[in-house]
């Protein structure tokens, strides 16, 4: 349980900080964004590390269904644009393969 906790911080940094980015690039906010977005890209990299996996490789295939889920929640939560049946669904079939991934006999 550890790990997802650990992924979903990961997933809110990684967004937010790539979110800066696409806020000073597409929306035409101040340069200055982009300060917090390479920290809270730091702070991404960083989490994706505390992940219990012996594999880097596995660790960030998991932390793959988790983003999706997590950047359809951007869309909605902080976008303010609901999710449609498809993006709920293909978000869905992601955390299933995330949780093969995670939790599948070694």
């Amino acid at each position: 349980m550890h790990s997802i906790a650990v992924y979903i911080g990961a997933a809110i940094a990684e967004i937010a900080g790539c979110f800066a980015f696409w806020a000073w690039l597409r929306l035409g906010k101040s340069p200055l964004w982009l300060m917090p977005g390479i920290l809270s890209l730091m702070v991404f990299a960083g989490l994706l590390t505390r992940v219990e996996s012996d594999f880097a490789g596995r660790s960030y295939a998991a932390y793959g269904g988790i983003y999706i889920a997590a950047s359809l929640m951007w869309l909605w939560l902080i976008e303010g644009r609901m999710p449609d049946r498809w993006d709920v669904t293909g978000g869905a079939v992601c955390l299933i393969g995330a949780a093969i991934i995670l939790f599948g006999p070694r």
